[in-house]
Parts: C-alpha cells; structure tokens; sequence
C-alpha cells in the first residue's frame, strides 16, 4: 500500500536514550532519505525536497542533538557510525527495507559509513558537496581548520555560555551572514533567505555539541571505503565550493566503480540553493535511469 503523500512526523527511541525526530512525506515505489550536513536541520533541501515527493517517498531526520531531536544524555559523544546507527533505526521505525541515501556536507560521509555497515538497506547515493572523511584537512586547502578545533573545544566546553553569546551576537548582528556571503558562497546566485535558516539552527545549538560533532566528521573517513561502493552513485559538486574543494569530488568520483559526477557552475557548498533547477534535474535523471529503470528492469 503506497504511503500518505501528507508529511507526518515522529520520534524514534534509541538504545542509550536518544530520541531521533523524522519527518516523511510522498509516496512511491522506492524512498529517499535526506542527510544533513553539520549543524543543519534541513535548509539545504529547500528545493530539492518538494521535487523529490512528488515521485518518491521522502524521509528527512535530524540528528542527535541537531533541530527537533534533543540532545542526547551525557556520556554519548557523537560520532558518524553512531549516526549511522541511528538511521538504521529511522528506516526500522519507517518500515523501510532499502532506501536511496542523499547526502550533504557531513551527509556524505555519513551516507558512506552507512553503506559501508548496511550495505543491504543501500539502493542507491547521491554525494552533495562533501568528503568521504577528514574534511577539517582539506577545508579552504588547509589544515587551520582542525588545528584550531581543540582550543574552539576547551574554551565551548570551559564557557558555555559566552559561547553561545557569541554564537546569538554572530547571528543578531547580521556579521555571520555578511561573512558567509562575501566568503564563503556565490552571493549572485544564492538568496539570503535561502541561507538565514542555517545560522538560526546555529544559535540554538548547544555549541560544546556542536563542536563535539565537528571533532567527530574530523576524525572519521571513509576514503577506504569508495572503492567497495557496488550501488548507483551520483557526486554532485560546485566548481566554486571551498568547504570541500572540487578535486576532492572528483577523486571520490573515479575511486567509486561507475559513479557519475555533476558538476554545478558557479556553485559553492550550497549549490543545491544556488542552482536548484539544474541540481534538481540531474538527481531526478539520475534516480529516474540508474535506480528506477533498474528496479523495473529486474522485476519478475
């Protein structure tokens, strides 16, 4: 029986005590699930989201810790297999057998650790602007990123606080927005309202978690797992992205056995929200040729 095209929402009980919020929504023969990046809760599908429910079922989660889930109790840090394992407890309680995994930002590394654990429950994935692991190494071609995470965590964790003061002024101020725009995405191309959601997910993330999860996207990699990838993979990539510089996707192309690459121009680590419409029809071309036509040609 095919599922409510209406959105529902619930939460999903863990092990250890953490409560896991999802949101479904469409209906279809097959199911995608939506991965965040980190400290998101979601903007990035602002786009894609809707497209993808009018042909497929669609299940966006939060993680731990992340939007409407709560964080976890004390003693649980965060790590991208722990992730994982909440998903496979999401797919559990949506009654999902296989799904088609779409990863953004940390998303990708967490879509590959998953396959790499269930490789079962993998129909298929779609890569969007991320790294198979270690991103602090590679974050603006540097490594400055990483080597300052330690001292970011010490003083979050000493002054809490300030630390979310900081984080609120940032955001109230208009100056984390200002940054962003002139550094770190293609302003001509991307909306401002487009990007104002993440920095309000920021402010009222809990910031030692925040950073917490960060150290744990830092230490994790999946590099070695790519070459045993046997799924459809799609990699999507701005050529202006410097949150996860270009030759990063295409590496992670060529080391995946028959994954395609898209490349998005002009576009930066929020390409889905700068060129929605191109994006948009590549994922849906690659599902419609690489998983549905598939499915339907291996059906008795």
């Amino acid at each position: 029986m095919p599922s409510p095209r209406g959105p529902r929402s619930f939460r999903v009980a863990r092990p250890d005590g953490a409560e896991i919020h999802v949101e479904v929504e469409g209906r279809g023969r097959s199911t995608v699930v939506l991965c965040d990046g980190l400290a998101c809760d979601g903007f990035a599908w602002k786009y894609l989201r809707p497209v993808l429910g009018e042909h497929h079922r669609v299940v966006h989660w939060h993680y731990r810790g992340h939007g409407q889930s709560p964080l976890p109790p004390a003693g649980a840090p965060p790590s991208i297999p722990q992730f994982a394992d909440d998903l496979a407890g999401v797919l559990d309680a949506a009654r999902v057998r296989g799904a088609v995994l779409l990863g953004h930002s940390m998303g990708v590394q967490l879509a590959l650790e998953f396959h790499r654990l269930h490789p079962a429950r993998t129909r298929a994935l779609v890569l969007v602007s991320g790294s198979p692991g270690h991103p602090l190494d590679t974050f603006h071609d540097t490594t400055l990123l990483r080597r300052a995470l330690p001292s970011l965590r010490k003083g979050a964790e000493r002054f809490p606080r300030l630390a979310s003061t900081l984080a609120w002024v940032g955001v109230r101020s208009g100056l984390a927005m200002e940054i962003a725009m002139s550094t770190e995405v293609n302003a001509s191309l991307l909306r401002r309202g487009d990007l104002q959601p993440y920095f309000e997910h920021v402010e009222r993330m809990d910031p030692r978690y925040f950073l917490r999860a960060m150290q744990a996207a830092a230490e994790h990699g999946a590099e070695d797992h790519l070459t045993a990838v046997d799924v459809p993979t799609l990699v999507v990539a701005g050529d202006r992205d410097r949150f996860t510089p270009t030759w990063l996707s295409r590496r992670m192309a060529l080391e995946i056995p028959s994954a395609e690459l898209f490349l998005v121009r002009g576009g930066s680590h929020t390409a889905l929200l700068e060129r929605p419409e191109e994006v948009n029809r590549a994922v849906l071309d690659f599902l419609h040729r690489r998983v549905e036509t598939g499915r339907r040609r291996s059906a008795p």
